[in-house]
């Protein structure tokens, strides 16, 4: 009797984990899908404002002031960037902006590893002090130095020239040798001291077996300092007063004071200048994300 009431439950018991099973997984399979439609709702939050953007740029003028306003134009047009590239020197001010993005992502890539390679793998006398010096600097905000360093550049008489936008990213960046000292710090010890004993000076390990290891976090140093100065405005509006050396961002707003608000050159003019941004992250979001998650950052 004991032996069947035991058999009895056992069995109940089996008949149920399938049932169990089963609504476990649906439990799982329903919160997956919550998550990806809460994903896809903060996706669409993001792109639509880029979505209008482009949407406007192809439309015609009796469009744009459509009421209600449609999403899509009705007949497609290219002339509002037809307009746009007359209506300013876009590829002058295209080279331009390449030009300091360029030198800007050269002068990151040369002085911040140094930098963060003498304040983690190095042993001197006051490193740590510095090194707190540099974090110093990032809790500054920008329009607090903004008066000296003009006065600075003014002294030098660089002011009309490309020195004040391309010179401070030779001297480093507090944010960017932060970022690389904390990935450094993450390179074992013993593979630099067995080096060391094969006679390998600071500067073969440095460059043969430090930076190699930390490409991933150089393409996040190279990925940010390119966006940082290609969308750069302020600087360029203050250091720069020939036109023929005008950013796009600089270009963009004269157009704007000049022409008033032509919302379809306008437009244009905003999805050529964000499109190399655009092409920069889709081809380069591995190493982005791999360097952001290798460096610590979260």
């Amino acid at each position: 009797m004991k032996e069947s009431k035991h058999m009895r439950a056992t069995r109940a018991i089996v008949a149920r984990q399938p049932r169990a099973c089963s609504c476990r997984r649906a439990h799982k399979a329903l919160i997956l899908v919550g998550r990806h439609a809460v994903l896809v709702v903060v996706a669409a939050l993001f792109c639509f404002p880029f979505v209008v953007m482009l949407s406007t740029s192809f439309k015609t003028p009796p469009e744009i002031f459509q009421l209600p306003p449609r999403l899509w134009p009705e007949r497609w047009t290219l002339a509002n960037y037809r307009q746009a590239v007359e209506a300013m020197p876009f590829v002058r001010y295209l080279l331009n902006t390449l030009f300091l993005s360029t030198a800007n992502v050269v002068g990151a890539l040369f002085s911040c590893p140094l930098v963060a390679y003498s304040l983690s793998k190095i042993q001197w006398g006051g490193r740590r002090p510095l090194f707190l010096l540099v974090l110093a600097t990032m809790m500054l905000p920008p329009q607090v130095t903004m008066i000296p360093v003009y006065i600075l550049w003014n002294r030098l008489g660089l002011m009309g020239t490309y020195w004040p936008l391309v010179l401070p990213s030779y001297l480093g960046s507090a944010f960017f040798i932060f970022m690389l000292r904390q990935f450094f710090m993450g390179i074992p010890n013993e593979l630099l001291d067995a080096a060391r004993i094969d006679g390998a000076s600071d500067l073969r390990i440095y460059l043969q077996i430090v930076l190699p290891l930390a490409r991933s976090a150089l393409a996040v140093v190279a990925i940010f300092t390119f966006v940082w100065t290609w969308t750069d405005f302020l600087n360029p509006l203050i250091y720069l007063n020939d036109e023929s050396m005008y950013t796009l961002s600089v270009g963009l707003y004269a157009f704007f004071s000049e022409h008033g608000v032509q919302w379809g050159p306008l437009m244009a003019a905003c999805s050529l200048f964000s499109l190399p941004l655009v092409a920069l992250f889709i081809l380069a979001q591995r190493q982005f994300i791999e360097g952001i998650s290798m460096t610590g950052l979260r």
